[in-house]
């Protein structure tokens, strides 16, 4: 069963649909739209009025356009009336991100704080409720300069490959209302060769939690169980890209009911021919897909639409790619639920932190051969408050995403930004979840460790040699820059290699794919590209479409060049 993907259409609530397909309960209040906001300056003024929730400050769409800096303090406050019946014993709010460290009241009552920017997070508020109307207020501060928090590519001078600064609610806020026994999490973990779902709950109070697999109205396997649950799905077709099945899994705990979803798939690396391979349920696989930073037209963070975000991915699938590389970001979890149904593999980065990148270590060295130690956590802007933080941020995205049916693979550091004990971190995140591949440190500074030899190579050509220890990729290649005049984000123009006029951007982006790509495929068995990238972003403007999502070269060329890249590598190894 594929499922699809749904849109309030006729809501006039921004990004009203229910955030959190993997985990879905019938209670459900959003609480997008207008609120009310003070924003307190480190120079004593103050400026207040009304935002856009869940856009940030510094967006169009929040309808403010305020850079918050690293003195100054946020104030959010929205009113809320619970409908009739729908406490249903504890009402618990849910953040989808907030940057970068909050504080939220309820009628005045402090509820719960929250670490980092990136991250889901929620409150127990049924002690602070009272009858008729609430205040919910969240106080923010954000820092994109610490050297604790990750931040992404957020910069309070934005340019080039830095990003406007980004800071408050961005991700939509929402009330669900659960019995005083109910589940608070669950981890769903198919195993494709034995043909089973292990089920493990994390339970508020005591019971028997019944597990129920479902295609389409018919339960095709029931189990139930005190800890984790174990259930038959061997009558459940695989999860691939070509055919993206998806399953229905309805969990219940007491009086609490939850749904959620699973696709019966293996990521794995294989050895077929002495090279080191992807594979996807046991078959080689080549993993060809596109840088993707998810930045959004007047958004910054946020799309305008949830449509339009799944729309994006669908576009993206339609030109013959079949992964994406979600670039220092963590996406809300709609943006995985439509990667899930429609076949898209997901590389996922963790969030950079440290402090201030220093480009002579991150930049040069590596074009020297110069490769650091980064054990070195002083030269590596690493204090021990820092690396606490990564791992807490780090655990969390495993957490929230381990459940995304097509997250395959983890990159704990791109480029050296922040990057320390590279090796040693990728073998903690690997225990903690061994269903995905790594990429240790993706780019400048590998360090021998992880499933990947990973190279970003961009000012010379593709020229690569395959030790056979591990999965070659290219990781990062391209950054062809075509400005298109009307479709411009402001007059700077930033790129690797500028072209002037579209046919030279397409004749040169096809050429690379046919004179450096295909042939690194048959010749040392390459087993994955990156494109940079998706999309345009501000000044930077070596997107294959526009910051306003026009596409720059035919359609018909892409799907061309990328049948050939598949091509390529069924002929290497016989596919």
């Amino acid at each position: 069963m594929i499922l699809k993907p749904y849109f309030d259409e006729k809501s006039n609530i921004p990004l009203s649909e229910y955030p959190r397909p993997q985990f879905k309960r019938d209670s459900y209040l959003c609480l997008n739209g207008l609120w009310d906001f003070i924003l307190a300056k480190a120079d004593g003024t103050c400026l207040s009025g009304k935002i856009n929730v869940p856009y940030s400050p510094e967006s169009d769409l929040s309808g403010v356009l305020q850079q918050v800096k690293k003195d100054d303090t946020l104030i959010y406050n929205k009113t809320f009336t619970l409908p009739e019946n729908f406490n249903l014993g504890r009402v618990l709010i849910n953040f989808g991100a907030v940057d970068q460290t909050s504080k939220v009241f309820v009628n005045g009552e402090l509820v719960g704080e929250n670490l980092g920017g990136y991250n889901p997070f929620t409150f127990d508020i049924s002690s602070s409720i009272k009858p008729g109307e609430n205040l919910l207020t969240v106080e923010v501060k954000d820092d994109a300069s610490s050297d604790v928090y990750g931040r992404g590519k957020q910069v309070y001078k934005n340019g080039g490959i830095w990003y406007t600064a980004t800071s408050g609610i961005w991700q939509t806020v929402f009330l669900e209302s659960v019995p005083n026994t109910y589940l608070k999490s669950v981890k769903l973990n198919p195993d494709y060769d034995n043909k089973t779902l292990n089920v493990i709950p994390e339970k508020v109070g005591e019971g028997t939690l019944t597990v129920a697999v479902i295609d389409g109205d018919k339960v095709i396997s029931l189990a139930s169980g005190d800890d984790s649950v174990t259930l038959d799905v061997s009558c459940c077709k695989a999860w691939s890209v070509e055919s993206p099945e998806l399953y229905k899994v309805k969990l219940t705990f007491g009086s609490d009911e939850v749904e959620s979803y699973f696709g019966l798939r293996k990521f794995s690396v294989i050895e077929k021919d002495g090279f080191k391979l992807f594979a996807l349920n046991n078959e080689p696989i080549f993993h060809n897909g596109l840088l993707d930073q998810g930045y959004f037209e007047k958004g910054l963070l946020t799309p305008k639409t949830n449509e339009a975000m799944f729309k994006e991915i669908k576009s993206v699938k339609e030109l013959g790619f079949n992964m994406l590389r979600k670039h220092i970001k963590i996406e809300p979890l709609l943006w995985y639920y439509y990667c899930d149904i429609l076949g898209v593999l997901v590389w996922q980065d963790m969030i950079n932190g440290g402090a201030k990148y220093k480009s002579l270590r991150i930049m040069l060295a590596p074009f020297i051969n110069l490769h650091i130690n980064d054990k070195n956590y002083k030269k590596m802007g690493r204090r021990a408050m820092s690396r606490e933080q990564y791992y807490k941020e780090a655990f969390l995205l495993q957490d929230t995403l381990f459940n995304c049916v097509s997250l395959c693979l983890y990159t704990p550091f791109n480029e050296a930004w922040g990057q320390f004990d590279a090796v040693n971190v990728t073998e903690i995140l690997r225990k903690r979840d061994p269903s995905r591949i790594y990429d240790h440190a993706r780019g400048w500074q590998d360090k021998g460790g992880g499933d990947v030899r990973s190279r970003h190579i961009y000012f010379r050509k593709i020229r690569l040699k395959n030790d056979r220890k591990r999965v070659l990729a290219v990781t990062e290649f391209g950054g062809y820059s075509l400005p298109i005049k009307e479709h411009l984000f402001t007059d700077k123009k930033f790129g690797y290699k500028m072209f002037k006029t579209a046919t030279d951007f397409e004749n040169a982006y096809v050429k690379l794919f046919k004179t450096e790509i295909i042939p690194e495929i048959k010749k040392n068995a390459l087993c994955a590209t990156v494109y940079t990238q998706l999309t345009d972003i501000e000044d930077e403007i070596n997107g294959i479409f526009t910051f306003d999502r026009v596409l720059k070269i035919s359609k018909e060329q892409i799907i061309r060049v990328n049948e050939e890249v598949y091509e390529a590598f069924n002929q290497k190894f016989n596919k």
